[in-house]
């Protein structure tokens, strides 16, 4: 069995075809990937896990000035963060 059945790809444990590069490619733009870092900080502060259906929502939101310390953070549901962003546009 060939390790590469087309360029760039290897087959996985289960013998299928992948191509890993360009599975962990990541297209994003530098403002996306530092308001994402700091969205995982803030997750990570506040003592939220990975998987926590919660979010971390800020009092002042970020687009009016508001910053990510620990008093303009509180931890929401994901439905009660949406309405209340949603309403704030």
């Amino acid at each position: 069995m060939k390790n590469g059945c087309c360029k760039g790809c290897k087959r996985d444990s289960s013998g299928d075809c992948r191509n890993y590069e360009k599975e962990t490619e990541y297209h994003a733009r530098p403002e996306q990937i530092r308001n994402r870092v700091e969205r995982n900080r803030a997750r990570r502060e506040s003592g939220l896990k990975v998987g926590d259906p919660r979010e971390v929502d800020h009092v002042v939101p970020l687009n009016k000035g508001g910053d990510h310390g620990e008093k303009n953070r509180r931890i929401t549901s994901r439905s009660f963060n949406r309405k209340r962003a949603a309403s704030a546009r």
